[in-house]
């Protein structure tokens, strides 16, 4: 666990978004949908992007047709532009979330550790007034919800999310 947090942390500082990524995300996001994405820090912006690649692998493995999921996992870190949660706030949430044992969410009255905890259903109340697809509405806001265990979709979107 420690690694994979400190491959994360690398993988934040060091992002960039590259030519070819701009043309997979112009594949699945419209300008209103694009215009979100971009105000998404360079390092949630690359993280959603590895997470929709891996999501377009195992849609291909699982012959499931990937493009709203694909477009869910682009947008699924949507909420965290709320607060701005740089690379830092977000070590020290996610430290302070293991030091505490996930006792941290009950300080969700700090809008940064709302926002890290909340994300989903603040990705969920700004893309409603985007997106009318319930199906990709339901994979944002649930996407950190463990106790929906029956949907295919969303538990791929879960894996891919959790290991990028």
């Amino acid at each position: 666990m420690v690694m994979y947090r400190v491959k994360q942390f690398y993988l934040a500082i060091t992002s960039k978004v590259e030519e070819e990524d701009k043309k997979f995300i112009n594949l699945y996001l419209d300008k209103n949908e694009l215009d979100l994405f971009n105000k998404l820090p360079i390092y949630e912006q690359t993280h959603s992007l590895r997470t929709a690649k891996s999501v377009k692998e195992e849609c291909f493995k699982h012959n499931i047709d990937d493009k709203k999921l694909i477009k869910a996992a682009l947008l699924h870190d949507i909420g965290k532009i709320q607060n701005n949660l740089n690379v830092i706030d977000k070590s020290i949430i996610v430290l302070l979330d293991k030091i505490t044992k996930g006792k941290a969410k009950k300080l969700s009255n700090i809008k940064k550790i709302d926002t890290y905890y909340n994300h989903g259903e603040k990705g969920y109340n700004t893309l409603k007034n985007y997106i009318s697809d319930k199906k990709i509405l339901k994979l944002v806001k649930e996407h950190h919800n463990a106790s929906i265990v029956d949907d295919k979709e969303l538990q791929i979107l879960r894996e891919c999310d959790s290991k990028n």
